[in-house]
């Protein structure tokens, strides 16, 4: 005797639920066969890259430029610092370090100690900031050489060799720049990076570094994200602003993890400077070559992502079907278990978006820093569970 219509039914949608669960545990064995493959592969990247090496991976990674509203000269991104405690007790010294946009990636750098970091991003003056940032921390020995040289103001006299990150920008907030010194600035720059490195600038980056380092001069500490230009609705944080953040972890703010916080972390970054090991790629997160390319660098070389930092940039990647790009790109990454995402979050996109917001939102922070497991989100996508920016949300926490 034949089965009856409802029978028939609840026989498919119980083959449909099992193929279901089926589909996720080989999603969720591959990943995890992956990240054994990666974690047990012998890592071999490179001590330091020559001048050479260094210009190859930035020209053969790179993409065309694309267009951003802003030229993003510093972060926007208050909160970018109180994660790090988390993550130091996470992450392992050693790995390959992913982020996007100018100099916070510094401080991640400095605070994680990845053997590469790769910076990518859209827009090719991003990529000739981080060159001005090579330059100048490589002519500058500590922390006040660099300072008086990105904003071209000349050091006081008589300045203790000890000396605090807020004392330093009080010092320096009170100092003018000065031309002539800018000019010699420029030209040591330009100099540090044709001649020394021999890396192959043309004129318009050659123009577009000496626009950047102008803004640097003109804005001085108090330089914002958008410059000179501000969104009325919104301030931003200034450069010295960010550099004196904390990681918000006791009443009194907590501890100062930046870059220019100590001349340990400055100490750091300058290394990794002058051993060619931070790499600026100009590429579009959904693109078919950067960072694709970047992850099979990072392949053939027995080593795993372990923090990918993406700012907001998925916010923009949902506005049309560009995220399943780049989550398909994502999805080949080698990761380790414990590698993650380091995104952020601006309130203004509003609530309403969430049918169950996450009890983070509602505070009242212009900004948050997340973090997501990246096999999880990886997982999440091959089974169906991602659909829009504010899934990706909810499955990140601060």
């Amino acid at each position: 005797m034949g089965l009856t219509p409802n029978e028939r039914f609840l026989v498919f949608r119980r083959r449909q639920i099992l193929m279901g669960f089926g589909l996720a545990v080989v999603v969720w064995l591959a990943a995890v066969v992956a990240t054994h493959r990666h974690e047990s592969a012998r890592q071999n990247l490179p001590e330091k890259l020559s001048d050479a090496e260094f210009w190859n991976l930035i020209t053969e990674f790179s993409e065309p430029g694309g267009y951003f509203r802003s030229d993003n000269f510093v972060s926007n991104e208050s909160a970018f610092q109180r994660v790090i405690p988390a993550l130091k007790r996470r992450i392992q010294p050693g790995g390959v370090y992913l982020g996007v946009g100018p100099d916070q990636n510094f401080t991640y750098v400095a605070a994680f100690g990845p053997k590469l970091a790769f910076i990518i991003d859209i827009r090719r003056q991003n990529m000739l900031l981080h060159l001005m940032y090579k330059a100048l921390f490589e002519l500058s020995s500590n922390r006040t050489e660099f300072l008086s040289r990105l904003f071209s103001r000349r050091i006081p006299a008589g300045l203790p060799k000890t000396i605090t990150i807020d004392e330093l920008f009080e010092i320096f907030g009170k100092v003018a720049s000065a031309a002539e010194l800018a000019k010699e600035n420029l030209d040591a720059i330009l100099q540090q990076l044709r001649e020394r490195h021999h890396f192959d600038l043309s004129e318009n980056d050659s123009k577009s570094i000496e626009f950047v380092y102008n803004a640097f001069v003109s804005g001085g500490p108090e330089i914002r994200y958008s410059f000179p230009n501000q969104y009325p609705w919104r301030r931003f944080p200034s450069y010295s602003e960010l550099m004196l953040e904390t990681d918000g972890t006791t009443e009194n703010g907590g501890d100062n993890h930046s870059y220019m916080a100590s001349e340990e972390n400055f100490q750091s970054v300058k290394s990794m400077q002058s051993e060619n090991r931070i790499i600026p790629i100009v590429g579009d997160f959904a693109g078919d070559k950067a960072l694709r390319s970047v992850g099979r660098y990072v392949r053939e070389h027995g080593a795993t992502v372990s923090t990918f930092y993406t700012s907001n940039v998925e916010f923009y990647l949902f506005q049309t079907e560009d995220w399943r790009k780049f989550f398909n790109t994502v999805s080949d990454l080698p990761v380790h278990s414990d590698s993650v995402f380091i995104r952020s979050y601006f309130n203004n996109y509003g609530m309403q978006q969430f049918s169950n917001p996450p009890a983070w939102l509602y505070s009242s922070p212009p900004s948050y820093t997340l973090l997501d497991s990246m096999p999880a989100l990886v997982t999440a996508f091959a089974t169906g569970r991602i659909h829009n920016y504010f899934d990706v949300i909810r499955r990140s926490a601060p």
